[in-house]
């Protein structure tokens, strides 16, 4: 039984290592780009979410706890916004409009609220709508528990699928060994809501005693990326490693992504927390990076105006200061490469409804990017 055993971790270690070779492609610096940035919005200085309005204006979170509405070349601040615990990682986080915004006004944002018992904070998320530049109707959707003062991994980012659900992230709270692999507990989580914060009925832990029903995967570590894939309509998603092991999943009903029981990275010291990169049960991530680029920010390119990037995913870098294209084939990525290095930190990417992507770059603002002339 002991051979047996030993045989079986050889297997599934050696699969995880083969895995590891494949996906160990280095990304290459192209020697011409076809596209430049021009600034659009200056003088920001952490740019977490951008909300693209059917007017062509801009609504943009500063972590520090502003909401501002961009149209027309001026900026305007929106008033009226929650307390916001503004501290580490944590702030004023994601934004999205409502896929019907136009005819219902609801816009949703995810922040790092006081909110509740104890000291600290924790990630909620609220819908509100704005009139004459302040926020109404506010609706608190979902507050995660317990507050902390702890300073990492608050995610967070914000998606809608085909069928209207909305899905957020939640990071891990830096309580690795806590809270990801509990789904009696918040934190290291996906979850899903009804577009008015109730949970739909097929939850997968809708009937699991104690479990917290918003979740709709877990496992995670901190997810700063979000997107629905606009072929397949499946919700992407990108996370933090610690020192290796950022990774790319697309988010299954119920799946177990194993942070932190299997990783491809290892402590920030560079110990091991984990002899195991693969385990039965357990979501195999798309894409890994090793070394980590401490990612932030997903857009999948469709616009006809980037015709050498499209169906190519881009991830903002915030440890390299740049912006990395994966080409994919069959949802494996096939090749990286770095683009506008040294531009910043970049802290998020949108392709926009008007068919331009627009980066947004700490301690600088949002760019959009355009064909070179």
């Amino acid at each position: 039984m002991k051979k047996l055993s030993l045989i079986l971790i050889t297997f599934i270690t050696c699969l995880a290592c083969a895995q590891q070779k494949e996906t160990e492609i280095i990304a290459e610096t192209p020697t011409n780009i076809n596209y430049t940035t021009e600034l659009i919005v200056p003088d920001l200085f952490n740019p977490w979410g951008m909300a693209f309005l059917p007017d062509g204006s801009i609504l943009i979170t500063e972590k520090s706890g502003e909401l501002i509405h961009y149209k027309n070349g001026k900026t305007t601040s929106i008033s009226g916004l929650p307390e916001i615990y503004v501290r580490g990682q944590g702030g004023f986080l994601d934004i999205e409009a409502h896929p019907n915004y136009k005819n219902n006004g609801w816009i949703y944002f995810t922040y790092a609220s006081p909110e509740g018992e104890g000291s600290g904070g924790n990630t909620a998320l609220m819908r509100a709508k704005i009139k004459n530049n302040t926020l109404v109707e506010k609706e608190l959707l979902y507050k995660a528990t317990p507050n902390t003062t702890r300073g990492q991994h608050f995610g967070s980012r914000i998606a809608f699928d085909n069928d209207g659900y909305l899905y957020f992230s939640v990071g891990e709270r830096g309580q690795r060994d806590v809270n990801p692999q509990d789904i009696t507990r918040d934190g290291g989580k996906i979850y899903r809501l009804n577009d008015d914060g109730s949970i739909p009925k097929d939850n997968p832990f809708v009937s699991t005693k104690n479990a917290k029903t918003a979740i709709y995967s877990y496992g995670h570590r901190n997810p700063q990326g979000m997107i629905k894939h606009p072929y397949t309509g499946a919700i992407w998603v990108h996370e933090h490693g610690p020192k290796g092991g950022d990774e790319i999943n697309i988010i299954k009903k119920g799946a177990n992504f194993g942070w932190p029981v299997i990783s491809y990275g290892v402590n920030y010291s560079g110990t091991s927390f984990t002899d195991i990169t693969a385990k039965k049960g357990m979501e195999q991530p798309l894409f890994y990076w090793v070394p980590s680029i401490a990612p932030s920010g997903m857009a999948f390119v469709t616009s006809e105006i980037y015709p050498d990037w499209k169906d190519n995913i881009l991830v903002g870098s915030l440890k390299f200061m740049y912006l990395e294209r994966l080409i994919l084939k069959n949802d494996k990525v096939v090749k990286r490469e770095k683009l506008f290095e040294g531009l910043g930190r970049v802290r998020n990417v949108v392709q926009a409804p008007d068919g331009y992507i627009y980066v947004g770059i700490e301690n600088y603002g949002i760019v959009k990017i355009v064909p070179k002339k």
